[in-house]
């Protein structure tokens, strides 16, 4: 129990960060090796849906959009000029379509492959994680309270836009979605609160991208990791300790 009391937010957030991660990579690679590479191709393949898929929890939304300082934040350790080049392949494909804001959203071409995608993800993330349900569910749940706090700390905190978490919370989670795709893209949107915070953490260390990017390890990195718990860690605060705990078990035990 004293382990349980000790697991405070920002020691949790360093812990949590990888198991995230390997959850999310676990499923997304499901997705791709169980149909999800034919079900590319069948749209145009990479160059077509590679936005699509990234962005999923925000652009399957009736109407959802991701806009110009959105896709930066989102973007910001990969060439600038690179991210215009594929985003033009993907409008050419018409599976993207370029707001006036430097935005994007989908077309009814790209929505029909995100429903598609939607499906398969269900599927898959079924068979991945099948006798976790009640792991699954428990995370589901814990995941819910923490994405609903951060985007209450978000407010507060007047960062509801330009950053990454921004532009893609709440993900899109229509009636009848599978506790694995709830599972999933919960994780996955999650994670963006963290790039966030490194992101301001190196920055406020005199980084940009590229620098931090080549940065060896050393003191500095450490030093800039550590700050990155810390500012990531404000939405496990509604968690107890024990719920914390529970967590990161439940996040270790997942199959992938």
């Amino acid at each position: 129990m004293n382990e349980a009391v000790e697991l405070g937010p920002h020691r949790f957030a360093g812990l949590a960060a990888p198991a995230v991660d390997r959850a999310v990579a676990a499923g997304m690679r499901a997705a791709r090796d169980g149909g999800g590479a034919e079900l590319c191709q069948r749209y145009g393949g990479p160059a077509a849906t590679s936005f699509l898929v990234e962005f999923r929890t925000r652009l399957a939304a009736p109407g959802g959009a991701v806009d110009g300082p959105g896709f930066a934040a989102l973007t910001r350790h990969r060439d600038p000029a690179t991210c215009q080049r594929a985003l033009d392949k993907q409008v050419a494909h018409g599976m993207i379509h370029r707001r006036p804001d430097g935005g994007l959203s989908a077309t009814e071409r790209g929505a029909t492959f995100l429903a598609e995608l939607h499906h398969l993800h269900g599927e898959v993330t079924g068979e991945l994680w099948a006798g976790h349900e009640d792991r699954v569910l428990r995370l589901v749940a814990a995941l819910g309270r923490l994405l609903a706090y951060a985007l209450v700390l978000a407010e507060e905190n007047g960062a509801t836009e330009g950053t990454a978490f921004a532009a893609l919370a709440p993900p899109h989670e229509p009636d009848g979605t599978p506790p694995g795709v709830l599972l999933l893209n919960r994780l996955d949107t999650l994670r963006h609160q963290r790039a966030d915070a490194y992101a301001a953490s190196w920055a406020a260390a005199g980084h940009t991208a590229p620098s931090v990017a080549a940065l060896s390890p050393g003191p500095e990195r450490q030093a800039i990791e550590l700050e990155t718990d810390r500012r990531a860690a404000g939405p496990y605060t509604v968690l107890t300790a024990e719920e914390r705990l529970i967590m990161l078990a439940d996040l270790a035990a997942l199959p992938g």
